[in-house]
């Protein structure tokens, strides 16, 4: 049975960037490093991977993103601009304090708003942010 989830992971171009936007968004980077080898060839089903990761974990520790720069093989598909409704991972979610602040903080550094910032009843703030490598992070901010 499933004790907890682990992490998530996000494949990105530029892992310095990504990791960089996480970190200054209040995660708190865990480790980095290189990644390669038959095993890891053999785990994800791919020949040849070379890759490098960075870890980031949001300050209570139990949420983890695993930001990974595959170097080899290369990628044919690119869907970093996709909708919020297309099939797959779309988005990480974050709860946040000041909505306001963090989403404006984000776009002063280039993240844009996917959506609006909106009300859900009494109990939620929320938006869309899409940030480096096209990653959406939606903010939640509870105010119930």
């Amino acid at each position: 049975m499933i004790k907890r989830m682990d992490h998530v992971g996000i494949v990105v171009d530029d892992l310095a960037a990504a990791t960089e936007f996480f970190v200054e968004l209040g995660l708190e980077l865990q480790g980095e490093g290189p990644v390669e080898g038959r095993w890891v060839d053999r785990v994800v089903g791919l020949d040849g991977v070379r890759a490098e990761i960075a870890v980031v974990q949001t300050p209570d520790g139990h949420g983890r993103l695993e930001l990974t720069k595959f170097h080899t093989p290369s990628s044919q598909d690119d869907n970093r601009h996709a909708p919020a409704n297309t099939p797959g991972i779309r988005h990480v979610a974050f709860a946040v304090e000041d909505i306001d602040a963090v989403a404006a903080d984000l776009r002063a550094r280039g993240a844009e708003l996917v959506g609006e910032l909106e009300r859900y009843e009494d109990s939620y703030r929320l938006c869309y942010v899409r940030g480096p490598e096209g990653i959406i992070v939606e903010l939640v901010e509870q105010i119930s």
